[in-house]
């Protein structure tokens, strides 16, 4: 593994970022090809597959396509095949659960590495962390013997209210897959399975088991397939996990078009499609259109669809033994490939181990998204500093175990508090404060899953007595931090946000905190876009992380301190008014029983940037503590073909008083196309670390084929001949050149 990241350290990006042929590419980086290639479905254990499959009863088949607890499927003990265990994992590996119901197991040795939500992993903007999660957690994973995780989480980000905004990654297709594929990559490189989740056109949790999503090919193929399809294609990910949802009429689970013509026979997909909870409708259709096992929730095993009710449909000759076989075949073949089956020297794996904790603090230190910085108050000057107020709950809330879903039991979650104390010399004073109280109005709240508008309801009247003490802390102080923001009990599974606004009071805790030290700094910590203009208006300095693992309150402080030079940018667009948002400005969220996808393919700053609407802070936006220019952008040629590799590069450097790393964004577009495209798309970006005074030559390789779009009427992805502007930036509305090169 340390070979892998040496190699990763130092060519990844150039390769995996910017996709190109092997021809253009440095024999460095064609080894880091090698690496991020996915490992192919073997086809050497067939044989002991049909052997194994001759000898099992009709009734043991179908025990392996089912749960037979809450988190594994069945094997056949009398013939060593084993239970396919499953654990959930997109904040690390969860605690152990009971059998047959959702309480803990209440083991003592079930304790992991609390990582950074997927929203703050794709704020790194980096393949390196990708993979460092992923190979982390996987050896988390292989600590605990499980084969699969339930996890990564891909769908797009496409209103800022989802109430897993939090667990997915971006708004953007692109970054989407060049997330998840190192990531999937790392992770199985540990025998284990990456479940790649929730296949498809999951993108609310409002009425989640019941909508039916309409949206046409174009767009499903342009904005919400192409991760699934490089976690299928590029990292070999052995593992899907069917939706919640409808999707043209039929549910995913059970989606012909979906799981058998996209997924198997055009993407070439071998390995088993898993049920997300309890969202299995039917028996036999479920298992011709493409779904190998079913999970759920506490009923008796043998009731689920896929259990008593198959064995009664097969010997009824509703559905042939042969079509029972092609599913076992398939859930053993991805168990011999992760050697849970006749495999020699599998990973051992380690679990809360400090290297892993480690992990999450790379991830914390590189997320983090300096929003305004006007006074360069930051990094903090220590020397002029006795006193520092911390106000809010958020400094001490912790987020690993908190709201509906997966968390994770851990040892250590530094909260900011903590962060500021472990850094801090003993000779400064910390004034603490919660400011506010974390309250719901628990007679408007509805059930979980229910129309938006159910979602946490708030109580945002201030605590006079916390709000007294809040005013009085930052009196005493040199300097005031107020942690805002929001928390894993508000942003949640099984519910979306009522609205935009920040809860609990906390603009109001804001505004009297300046007032009584106008050398107030404000840290957001939230998953999800919220409205903050107000704040923005009238702060100086403004910082924004996220639920961010284990070591976040370290990496934090370390930020704010100026040990590190915060490099995180947006994942996501952060509008002024939901009505700015495309899915609510076209009036299709939440939608009831048919959600129709109105704004097509203009999805986040696509919307933003095509119809000039300004956002509070845009797609890939973030600042540094040192200044970066940019210059000298070409292209190795002219004129490409539908094959060439683009060579677009240009120089990065740090002409500010810090070390730093800069994320540079490349846009495409092209303005006189004859078919509706937007504005401008990423389409290649590239994290470099710049010394000061330094600068760095930067090699961005763009493959043709990322401009084509999806021509409904062929079928087929078509590259349009013509002229193309190449654009690099710091974020979708602050480009910093611009050329151009012609597509034959």
């Amino acid at each position: 593994m340390k070979n892998k990241l040496i190699i990763l350290s130092l060519a990844l990006s150039s390769l995996i970022i910017d996709s190109c042929n092997k021809g253009a590419v440095s024999s460095t980086e064609e080894k880091a090809e090698k690496i991020y290639q996915g490992k192919e479905m073997s086809s050497e254990f067939d044989t002991k597959i049909d052997s194994l499959v001759s000898l099992m009863t009709l009734e043991e088949k179908i025990g392996m396509l089912h749960g037979n607890s809450m988190f594994s499927s069945g094997g056949v003990k009398r013939l060593g095949i084993p239970e396919l265990k499953m654990a959930d994992g997109p904040l690390g590996v969860r605690e152990e659960i009971s059998r047959d119901n959702w309480s803990p197991a209440g083991w003592d040795n079930d304790f992991a590495t609390y990582y950074p939500a997927s929203g703050a992993l794709a704020a790194t903007w980096s393949t390196d962390m990708a993979y460092i999660f992923g190979n982390s957690v996987g050896q988390e994973l292989r600590a605990r013997d499980k084969d699969m995780l339930l996890s990564p989480a891909i769908n797009i980000v496409r209103t800022p209210l989802g109430g897993r905004t939090y667990e997915y990654m971006t708004e953007d297709p692109f970054l989407n897959k060049k997330i998840a594929v190192p990531l999937v990559v790392g992770l199985q490189d540990n025998d284990v399975m990456a479940c790649v989740k929730h296949f498809a056109a999951n993108n609310q949790e409002t009425n989640r088991d019941i909508y039916d999503v309409q949206m046409d090919e174009r767009t499903l193929r342009e904005i919400y397939l192409p991760g699934f399809e490089a976690a299928v294609k590029e990292a070999k990910a052995y593992g899907i996990m069917g939706a919640y949802n409808k999707f043209r009429g039929e549910y995913l689970c059970e989606n012909d078009y979906m799981l058998n013509k996209v997924l198997r026979d055009e993407w070439g997909f071998k390995g088993v499609v898993v049920s997300d909870w309890a969202a299995v409708h039917s028996t036999v259709k479920s298992l011709k259109n493409g779904l190998d096992i079913e999970m759920g929730t506490p009923k008796p095993f043998n009731e689920f669809f896929l259990a008593d009710k198959l064995i009664a449909a097969a010997k009824a000759g509703e559905i042939s033994e042969a079509e029972i076989d092609k599913h076992v075949k398939r859930i053993l073949h991805v168990l011999f490939q992760v050697k849970a089956m006749g495999g020699k020297d599998r990973v051992k794996g380690s679990i809360a181990t400090e290297a892993h904790y480690q992990d999450a603090y790379k991830i914390a230190s590189e997320n983090i998204v300096l929003l305004k910085n006007d006074k360069n108050v930051l990094p903090l000057q220590l020397k002029e500093i006795k006193s520092i107020a911390v106000i809010g709950n958020n400094a001490t809330k912790k987020n690993a175990l908190a709201g509906f879903g997966a968390g994770v039991k851990t040892k250590r979650e530094v909260t900011p508090l903590e962060g500021l104390q472990n850094r801090l010399p003993a000779s400064i004073k910390i004034n603490y404060a919660e400011g506010y109280l974390e309250r719901y109005n628990l007679k408007e709240k509805g059930k979980l899953g229910d129309i938006t508008m159910n979602g946490p309801v708030t109580v945002d009247q201030l605590d006079p007595a916390k709000l007294q003490e809040a005013i009085e802390a930052a009196k005493k102080s040199d300097i005031a931090i107020v942690f805002a923001g929001s928390n894993r009990d508000y942003e949640t599974e099984a519910s979306d946000r009522k609205n935009l606004k920040l809860p609990f009071g906390q603009e109001e805790l804001i505004n009297k905190v300046r007032e009584a030290n106008p050398n107030t700094i404000v840290v957001i910590i939230a998953g999800a876009p919220f409205d903050i203009e107000g704040i923005k208006n009238k702060t100086a300095t403004l910082v924004w992380s996220w639920f961010n693992g284990s070591e976040g309150g370290n990496a934090l402080a370390d930020v704010l301190l100026g040990k590190v030079n915060p490099s995180g940018k947006l994942p996501w667009t952060m509008p002024k008014k939901i009505e700015d948002s495309p899915a609510h400005a076209t009036n299709s969220f939440p939608g009831d029983k048919t959600v129709t996808y109105k704004e097509g393919i203009l999805v986040g700053y696509r919307w933003f940037d095509t119809k000039k609407i300004e956002p509070i802070y845009p797609f890939g936006y973030g600042l540094s503590y040192t200044n970066f220019e940019f210059s000298d952008l070409k292209t190795d040629k002219s004129n490409y073909a539908g094959d060439d590799p683009v060579e677009v590069s240009f120089t990065i450097k740090n002409t500010g008083k810090f070390d730093g790393k800069e994320v540079a964004q490349l846009y495409v577009s092209n303005s006189d196309s004859k078919i509706e495209r937007a504005a401008q798309e990423l389409k290649g970006f590239k994290k470099v670390f710049v010394k000061k005074g330094n600068s760095e030559k930067v090699t961005i390789y763009l493959a043709v084929k990322e401009l084509a779009y999806y021509n409904t009427a062929k079928k087929q992805w078509v590259v349009e001949p013509g002229d193309y502007a190449i654009k690099i930036g710091k974020s979708s509305r602050d480009i910093k050149m611009e050329t151009s090169i012609s597509i034959k």
